[in-house]
C-alpha cells in the first residue's frame, strides 16, 4: 500500500510558524502530509493547496472534509501560480515526484514496475515518456541524460536511445530501463543505484519541464507573500536547488553566486534569508525514509508587500 512521508516536516513548520487566522499555500499538495500538519498546527487558519497530478483531489477531499470552509484545491501547475486569488503568510513549495505516483505501477515513474513509459506529473496534457524519447531531437535528449540526469555516461545511453526507436523498448519502463543497463551497465563491486536510475531522472524533469516551471514559479510564489511571509522550498536534485539558492540570494539582497559582480548597492534587499545553508534530513528522517536522502530545504521572509 502507496505511503506518503512528508519530508523536512518539522523544519517546514519551524519556518513557517502557522498561525490562526492567517493563510497558506501548499504549491506541492502530493499525499497531503505537509498540508494536514499546517492545518494541525493552525487549526483555524486558511489554505489553499495546488497541484497539478489530478489523482491528488480524492487526497484533497479527504483534508477538506475534516476541515470543512478551509482548503481551497486548484488543479494547477504551479507555474500558473498567479491564477490562484489572494496573498499568503506562508507559501511551501515541495519540488519533485510524489510518494504516490512513484508507487503506482501505471504512472511509469518507477522501473520496479513494468509499466507504460509514461511518467506525466499531468497525465492530461503533454508528451509521455515514451513519445519524448522516440520524437523529440537529439539535443533534447542529451539534455535530458547528461544535464538533467547528470549521467556520466551520457553519450552511449543517448545512442542506445536514438537506435532502440521504432523497435518499442521505449514503450514500457522495464524494457527502456534494460535498454540503459546494457548501454552503461554497472561497475564492478558494491552494488549500487539501478544503472537506469539517473536516466529516468533526467527524462521525467524534461518530460515535466520541470526546471522551466520552477524557474517561472519562484517569483511568482514570492510575490504572494504579505510583508512578514515565508517562503519555503524543498528540492532534491542540484540543479533545482542551484536555481532556489540563486533565487533567494538575490531576493535577500545577496551575491547570487561566485560570479556575481555587482555591488551592493546595485542589490536590492526585499527579504531576509532565514537559511544561509540549505537544511538537511537528519540521520534518523534519512533511516526511516530513505527517499528524503537528497531533500534540501530553503527559506527567505519577505520584508514589505
Amino acid at each position: 500500500m502507496t505511503s506518503h512521508v512528508p519530508v523536512l516536516l518539522e523544519e517546514c513548520l519551524s519556518l513557517l510558524a502557522p498561525q490562526d487566522g492567517r493563510a497558506y499555500l501548499d504549491c506541492t499538495f502530493g499525499g497531503g502530509g505537509h498540508s494536514s500538519a499546517i492545518l494541525a498546527r493552525a487549526p483555524h487558519c486558511s489554505l489553499d493547496v495546488m497541484d497539478r497530478d489530478p489523482a491528488a483531489l480524492p487526497r484533497f477531499a479527504e483534508l477538506a472534509a475534516r476541515h470543512a470552509g478551509q482548503c481551497r484545491f486548484h488543479s494547477e501547475n504551479f507555474r500558473h501560480l498567479d491564477r490562484v486569488p489572494g496573498r499568503f503568510d506562508g507559501v511551501l513549495m515541495d519540488i519533485g515526484v510524489s510518494s504516490y505516483q512513484l508507487d503506482v505501477p501505471e504512472r511509469g515513474f518507477s522501473f520496479r514496475f513494468d509499466a507504460p513509459n509514461d511518467m506525466r506529473m499531468d497525465t492530461r496534457v503533454g508528451r509521455s515518456a515514451a513519445e519524448f524519447l522516440e520524437r523529440a531531437e537529439r539535443t533534447e535528449i542529451e539534455r535530458a541524460v547528461r544535464d538533467f540526469g547528470e549521467e556520466p555516461r551520457w553519450f552511449r545511453v543517448v545512442n542506445a536511445i536514438i537506435a532502440a526507436r521504432g523497435t518499442g523498448r521505449l514503450a514500457r519502463t522495464t524494457s527502456f530501463a534494460e535498454l540503459v543497463a546494457e548501454a552503461a551497465p554497472p561497475a564492478p563491486g558494491p552494488r549500487g543505484p539501478h544503472p537506469a536510475t539517473r536516466t529516468f531522472q533526467g527524462v521525467r524533469i524534461a518530460v515535466n519541464d520541470e526546471l522551466g516551471a520552477l524557474a517561472e514559479a519562484l517569483p511568482l510564489a514570492f510575490g504572494k507573500l504579505n510583508a512578514g511571509g515565508v517562503l519555503a522550498v524543498i528540492s532534491f536534485h542540484s540543479l533545482e536547488d542551484r536555481l532556489v539558492k540563486r533565487y533567494m540570494n538575490d531576493v535577500s539582497g545577496r551575491p547570487v553566486d561566485r560570479d556575481d559582480s555587482r555591488n551592493q548597492d546595485d542589490r536590492v534587499k526585499r527579504a531576509d534569508l532565514l537559511t544561509r545553508k540549505a537544511l538537511q534530513p537528519s540521520e534518523d528522517e534519512q533511516a526511516k525514509n530513505p527517499r528524503s536522502r537528497s531533500a534540501r530545504l530553503r527559506a527567505v521572509r519577505r520584508l514589505t508587500a
